[in-house]
């Protein structure tokens, strides 16, 4: 009976550990054209070597096109019916991160056929979505199990700007929170202006004006994604018809504009497309991707004295059009969603020096337009 008991605390004790080893997942977003096709893929993702193991997908999820995660890791919001005539929405689910598998919780109208960006804020309460071919934003309330609301504020912009093929009326490409969750930037495309509103999670309507609620940036220039330094001091916002980063002082909602840095490697080529944009967890360096010719990712380094940037290098992303990346938890791999190539690659992060080296790992996916990891 003793040794009965034992081996019976042997095996619990077993099955303790290996509920407590920690797990990291990797969420693509894609561009699926049909609701019978799989959508949303998660995949572990091993933070030792950079292999990538298949756990499930959705489906009957139209174009699911950009992906997050809640600050707690238990739901996942989306884009969906994403490029879809009289369609638009945003959509929830939930996470098991014992099976790695979603559940599908719900759907909204995000009031515009092609919705791009969506973020939550950090207590979970509010969904805030950027339309890009109308211009617009949608907000949304969000109960204790992830579901979305109707809509509470809908903003559509009209004006455009100089490029008349691109800019011929405001496309609003992402959605920001501020580090202290008090303001929401939007970077608008197509007025080459980045938006601005403060944020009061307590009010019926989170998202107000304030006065001069935008900054112009270079007409032409295409602003389309911006993030954080993680001290709070700096933004910067990738500019996709430029092939520039603009780089910003933040304090209290504003941005002021102290250095303009091009992205790409040769002048000859002026069908910029410059995509996304992040800095790495320690702060040090900056990556940017570019499609059109140039399909790569430019390296930069930060400096630690005022934030600037200096220009280090570029890897090939090994595919066709780098629409969405991102850098794991532990900072030591970038991993890449080719969205025209259809594939997902996996590079090396040399911590030290900031640069990027290939591994055997990628994975074949339809048309992946977003990619996020979370350790759980």
């Amino acid at each position: 009976m003793k040794r009965y008991c034992f081996y019976l605390f042997v095996i619990i004790a077993i099955a303790l550990c290996q509920a407590a080893v920690a797990q990291t997942y990797l969420f693509i977003g894609s561009y699926n054209f049909n609701r019978n096709k799989q959508g949303i893929y998660v995949y572990r993702f091993d933070t030792a070597t950079g292999a990538l193991e298949y756990v499930s997908s959705t489906r009957q999820i139209p174009n699911p096109s950009y992906v997050t995660l809640s600050p707690n890791g238990k739901h996942l919001y989306a884009c969906t019916e994403t490029l879809t005539p009289k369609g638009g929405a945003v959509s929830s689910f939930s996470f098991d991160s014992r099976s790695g598998k979603l559940t599908y919780l719900g759907s909204q109208k995000s009031w515009g056929e092609n919705p791009v960006y969506v973020t939550v804020d950090k207590n979970e309460k509010w969904l805030v979505n950027a339309n890009y071919t109308e211009g617009g934003i949608s907000v949304y309330p969000l109960d204790s199990n992830g579901i979305i609301g109707e809509a509470r504020q809908k903003m559509s912009f009209a004006e455009g700007s100089v490029n008349q093929r691109k800019q011929e009326r405001a496309h609003v490409h992402c959605a920001v929170f501020a580090p202290a969750q008090d303001y929401v930037l939007f970077p608008d495309l197509g007025a080459d202006k980045i938006r601005y509103y403060s944020f009061d999670p307590l009010k019926t309507e989170p998202l107000s004006a304030i006065s001069d609620s935008f900054m112009r940036t270079i007409p032409g220039s295409g602003p389309r994604h911006l993030t954080f330094h993680p001290n709070g001091k700096y933004a910067y916002c990738t500019e996709e018809l430029s092939g520039y980063v603009s780089a910003y002082n933040y304090k209290n909602g504003t941005l002021d504009s102290f250095q303009r840095i091009a992205t790409h490697e040769v002048e000859h080529d002026k069908d910029y497309s410059n995509a996304d944009i992040h800095v790495s967890p320690d702060g040090r360096f900056l990556y940017a991707s570019n499609r059109g010719t140039q399909n790569n990712i430019a390296i930069f380094s930060i400096s630690a004295y005022n934030g600037g940037l200096r220009l280090l290098g570029y890897q090939s992303v090994s595919g066709n059009h780098p629409r969405n990346f991102t850098i794991d938890p532990t900072g030591n791999f970038l991993i890449v969603a080719n969205q025209v190539s259809g594939n997902v690659v996996v590079f090396r992060r040399d911590v030290k020096t900031g640069m990027l080296t290939k591994t055997k790992h990628h994975i074949r996916i339809l048309n992946p337009s977003c990619v996020q990891t979370r350790i759980y």
